[in-house]
């Protein structure tokens, strides 16, 4: 889909934005959203990426200033090798490069952003997707007391939201699951252990086959595949990969081992939506059903998730939720619900830009990178 344009030069810009209220999970509790967006400038249009690297490498090994790193030091100056802006030659030009696949994946983002814009093409349309709007999900996060939690999941679900997932860790599942249950009777219900058990813990995880769960996401460490094999054998309820599934490769190994019936895609995670649709066309291929994770993403990977929740395979909700889930003021135009549903955006590349002001009123760094030819 390449228009001939050369890239000028990549912007890096560094924000923080307050979260509407702490959200905690088994890795700590995070007030604000740390993230690293790029802007993209090509001789043809301007593309946006966001680097879903959080402020401390506890979810994964990356974070925002080791990733501002790699983008400046290594990938970005490799780029000077395209001949023109082409989203299937970032991938081969960066390979070289072990590892960093967020900072990959936020390159690959605002290049292809650029691509297709200047193209006037959607994103959705670029990846394949089928549906117009998507069915949307929350992430809860672990709360002081069962109480507070049931407040909380009451008011997601008067908003609209399809689907609830509660975090978990050890002292915080069966009773927490058991409340919803009591108070909010067949909600489609999911948690999400970040990789807090281990097998010592099948007994206790083996207590959540009593709710009619549609999934335990990531009960134990991500390079522990077989062990999530072994532990799906003592379970009904279907095991979800999240942090395990790096790639298309690892998915498709996982799945072949027995480790998981459903799988949660990243683009981060993977290193970008193409490798992120490839995720989706392996377990497609295999009939195990897969939806779109989120990582307290701006409006701008908000965007980018709603399109890529729209591929065929996506069978469960996802956690597309509204912006004002996690934000006061987005720097997009805001996302919001409609039935329970997130309109997919229909405007060129990805559908949004960031609102200048709100942007520069949020922004505590700006770095420019050129690229040389």
């Amino acid at each position: 889909m390449s228009v001939d344009a050369k890239l000028e030069g990549i912007e890096l810009i560094r924000v923080r934005m307050p979260l509407v209220s702490p959200f905690r999970t088994s890795f700590g509790t995070q007030t604000s959203k740390d993230a690293l967006l790029l802007r993209a400038v090509t001789s043809a249009a301007e593309g946006w990426g966001e680097c879903v690297a959080a402020q401390y490498p506890l979810y994964a090994s990356e974070y925002v200033d080791a990733a501002m790193t790699t983008l400046r030091d290594f990938l970005v100056p490799a780029l000077a090798d395209l001949a023109v802006v082409d989203v299937n030659l970032v991938g081969p030009v960066l390979e070289r490069y072990r590892g960093h696949r967020m900072s990959k994946a936020a390159l690959e983002m605002a290049l292809w952003d650029a691509e297709l814009r200047a193209a006037g093409t959607p994103m959705s349309r670029a990846l394949g997707a089928v549906a117009t709007a998507v069915p949307a999900g929350v992430s809860v996060g672990i709360m002081d007391t069962l109480d507070e939690l049931v407040a909380t999941v009451g008011g997601y679900l008067e908003e609209g939201y399809r689907r609830i997932k509660l975090k978990i860790e050890p002292g915080w599942d069966v009773a927490a699951v058991k409340v919803i249950r009591d108070e909010f009777g067949d909600v489609p219900l999911q948690v999400d252990a970040n990789t807090a058990y281990t097998l010592a813990d099948v007994d206790q995880l083996r207590k959540l086959d009593d709710f009619d769960l549609l999934l335990i996401e990531q009960p134990m460490a991500e390079e522990n595949v077989l062990g999530h094999a072994e532990l799906a054998r003592h379970l009904r309820t279907p095991i979800c990969l999240d942090e395990s599934i790096t790639s298309a490769r690892a998915a498709a190994d996982a799945i072949r081992a027995g480790a998981c019936r459903v799988v949660n895609i990243k683009a981060g995670r993977v290193g970008g939506y193409l490798e992120a649709r490839r995720v989706h066309d392996v377990c497609r291929a295999h009939d195990v059903p897969v939806w779109c994770g989120g990582m307290l993403e701006t409006g701008l990977g908000r965007a980018a998730n709603a399109a890529l929740a729209a591929l065929p395979g996506m069978l469960l909700p996802g956690d597309v939720s509204a912006s004002s889930r996690f934000y006061q003021r987005d720097i997009t135009e805001p996302l919001v619900l409609q039935d329970g549903f997130m309109a997919v955006p229909t405007g060129p590349g990805l559908g949004v830009t960031p609102i200048a002001e709100v942007l520069e009123a949020v922004t505590v760094h700006r770095e420019w990178l050129p690229v040389a030819s």
